[in-house]
Order: C-alpha cells, then sequence, then structure tokens
C-alpha cells in the first residue's frame, strides 16, 4: 500500500463509516485478490490491473520448488543465480515484471491513499523500488502473507509499517543459496 503522509485508518473511528478517507483498491486481474478486495468497504474505488498478476512462472507454475529442482534442475540453479534476470520457460522473469510495473509505479508517485492487493513477486518489486533495493537484492526480499505493508514516501526515504493478521500461512519463500524447500524468512533489518 503506498499513501501519502496524514491520518489513514482502515475502521471507522466513528459510527458513521463514511467518515473514512476513502482508499482507491487495486487489485490484479486473479480471482484471489478480487476475492480479499470484497471484503473493503462499498465506498471504496476497485480498480483491477493486468500489472498486478503474479509473476507467469511458465512451465513451472504449481510446482514446488522441490518440484522445480527435481524436474528442471537446470532452470532451478539458474534462478538462483540470478532470480532477478532469470526467465522461466514460457513465463517471465523478475526482469520482465518490474517493465510491466512501470505504468502502475508511474502512478503511484502521483497518487494518494491507495491500497495494492497483489501478489508475492508484485508486492516484492512495488517494495523494492520504494525502498530503493538493488536489482540482485529485490528477487530475495521477504515478503510476508497476510500482513499490510504501508509505504508513505518521505522526503529522505520511505517509511514502512507493517500490520500482521492473525492467519495461519505456510511461508513460500526460500534463501539465495538455499535448498529446494519453503523457510521462514528471517530479514535483515527486516520487514
Amino acid at each position: 500500500m503506498i499513501a501519502k503522509p496524514g491520518p489513514l485508518s482502515l475502521a471507522p473511528t466513528t459510527d458513521d463509516a463514511q467518515s473514512d478517507r476513502p482508499l482507491t483498491v487495486w487489485t490484479s486481474t486473479l480471482k484471489r485478490t478480487i476475492s480479499t478486495a470484497r471484503h473493503l468497504p462499498k465506498h471504496y474505488n476497485q480498480l483491477q490491473w493486468k500489472a498486478l498478476d503474479e509473476l507467469d512462472a511458465g512451465v513451472c507454475d504449481g510446482l514446488t520448488y522441490q518440484e522445480i529442482n527435481d524436474i528442471y534442475p537446470e532452470d532451478f540453479q539458474a534462478r538462483d543465480e540470478d532470480k532477478y534476470n532469470y526467465r522461466y520457460r514460457g513465463g517471465e522473469s523478475y526482469r520482465d515484471v518490474v517493465i510491466r510495473l512501470e505504468p502502475i509505479i508511474m502512478e503511484l508517485e502521483r497518487s494518494e491513499d491507495i491500497l495494492i492487493i497483489s501478489h508475492q513477486a508484485v508486492i516484492r518489486c512495488i517494495y523494492a523500488y520504494f525502498m530503493q533495493k538493488t536489482q540482485e537484492e529485490s528477487p530475495w526480499v521477504p515478503v510476508p502473507l497476510h500482513t499490510l505493508m504501508k509505504l508513505t514516501p518521505r522526503a529522505y526515504g520511505t517509511e514502512l509499517q507493517t500490520y500482521k493478521a492473525n492467519i495461519q500461512a505456510v511461508s513460500t519463500w526460500r534463501g539465495k543459496g538455499s535448498t529446494a524447500r519453503h523457510e521462514d524468512p528471517v530479514p535483515e533489518g527486516g520487514l
């Protein structure tokens, strides 16, 4: 989520829910983000953006890291060596996602009170941009599931606030050079 300085509440602070500053909600075009957004107040303007769809894993879509390592070991290693530029067979790279997110980021720079409901790779790219992460670092940034990340641009950087939902989930994060299993990230300086 990107917000300009100022108070913001996702829950009504008075009896009148319309007193909230309305958010503009951007989702991907995929069912799970649209489904999440349906629980938000009806007065929030909701838009779907194809650019916010998850990274296309091509022939690896739906496979676990272990399955990718077993079926496509060269691809698993190539992705580990250069995750930013590695393009899945029939799919996308992080570089491709960043390119398709350029119009989104340009619009975010001009907008206020935007809530983005999207997917880990996409959120990772947006987060990396605003937190000034390098291309090398950006694909490895841990993005926790079921967590609202509020990014507020300031004169000399971006302020981050996180709000975790109490929802059980299996981490899908895997550190660079680690085995082909999911891990619980322990971010440096972290989220």
